[in-house]
């Protein structure tokens, strides 16, 4: 994995990151990925070459069908998937980890969160996962469906709170403002005067609106063109799934609101949401846990105010920009199918315009 943005000197925003500055300093979030990297050359529909993966987001270390976290969803530009919406939407949870894959494997992942949550929970019957996806068929083989069902058990097996980004699972044939995208994380921290909270952000970022692309407010596919360091031109059309997680005690409604405040995100980094693809935002709460089982007395839960979230907007946005900063400035070159290639973005003179216009710290 190449250098974060941080680690350039590149701080956006105000609040403070959390210690991984990732989506798994929120309580005990984990991230797991399998990469599907093989072959090379033309593209034969249904052999390759494999330019794809497979990301999970799991909430906590217990059962999620068990104990359910609050979650809700949204979206600014629908021409994408997220199964299992209607259920969030009805029932304000999560039922099992999130899903996070290439377009057409949906299905594939669908059954392999499915069947890992059958044999944990001999009860459950119907299972309807959370499974999101990006079009990496510039790079990849969509037709193979390479992504099985068995990857996400493999991606289940290996999450941890330590992991990679960049050009790795779902992100692997990610394209994103021209250059190479995929996975990308950051975090925020409200001070404690307001609340102490924390709030991570997960991107899969398949965003395409290059030529608007700015970073801290700078125009860096205009300066880089004019350097010579851009070497394709972006198509039109924009696609990222963002999810975010919290550990401030929200309902289903506000989490809501909070995945609505993702886009913001995205709109300081010159991302209009061209027509063609899907802006998805995916927002839990690690705070409070819904059981599967009836317990005897009504449920009481905690949520702060309506009149103290605005601070989580701050962090949700915030973290959502460094989040897609992060998969630009993590991810490697990648040539794919007839020898299409994504070229990493080009860190050192990008690192030099935003030093240029006083940018680093």
């Amino acid at each position: 994995m190449r250098a974060r943005p941080r680690e350039f000197g590149l701080v956006l925003g105000t609040l403070e990151p959390g210690p991984r500055n990732t989506i798994a300093d929120v309580g005990e979030v984990r991230v797991g990925h399998v990469t599907l990297f093989e072959g090379e050359g033309k593209l034969v529909p249904g052999t390759g070459p494999v330019r794809t993966g497979v990301t999970v987001i799991v909430p906590h270390r217990g059962n999620v069908w068990r104990e359910r976290p609050k979650a809700m969803w949204e979206t600014i530009n629908g021409c994408g998937e997220l199964s299992g919406a209607l259920e969030m939407r009805e029932f304000g949870v999560l039922r099992t980890p999130i899903g996070l894959t290439t377009t057409n494997c949906v299905g594939n992942v669908y059954a392999g969160l499915v069947e890992a949550t059958m044999a944990a929970n001999p009860d459950a019957d119907a299972v309807i996962p959370v499974v999101s996806e990006c079009d990496d068929s510039e790079l990849n083989d969509a037709r193979g469906m390479h992504v099985k069902a068995g990857h996400v058990r493999d991606a289940l097996r290996v999450a941890g709170d330590r992991f990679e980004h960049g050009s790795v699972g779902a992100g692997t044939g990610m394209i994103e403002f021209g250059f190479k995208g995929g996975i990308g994380s950051a975090s925020r921290r409200l001070t404690a005067a307001e609340g102490g909270w924390t709030v991570g952000a997960l991107v899969n970022s398949n965003v395409w609106d290059g030529d608007l692309l700015k970073i801290a407010g700078v125009p860096i596919w205009k300066e880089l063109e004019a350097t010579g360091a851009v070497r394709t031109g972006p198509p039109a059309g924009s696609s990222v799934v963002i999810v975010l997680a919290t550990d401030a005690p929200l309902s289903s409604r506000q989490l809501g609101r909070l995945a609505r405040r993702a886009f913001h995100g995205l709109a300081r980094l010159g991302c209009v949401s061209y027509s063609g693809s899907g802006d998805i935002a995916i927002a839990f709460s690690t705070a409070h846990r819904v059981p599967l089982d009836a317990p005897p007395e009504p449920m009481s839960e905690p949520r702060i105010p309506d009149s103290a979230i605005n601070p989580l907007f701050v962090a949700v946005a915030e973290a959502t920009e460094e989040a897609v900063v992060d998969s630009l400035f993590t991810a490697t070159t990648v040539v794919g199918r007839d020898g299409n290639t994504a070229f990493e973005l080009p860190v050192g003179p990008t690192i030099e315009i935003l030093d240029r216009y006083g940018r680093l710290e």
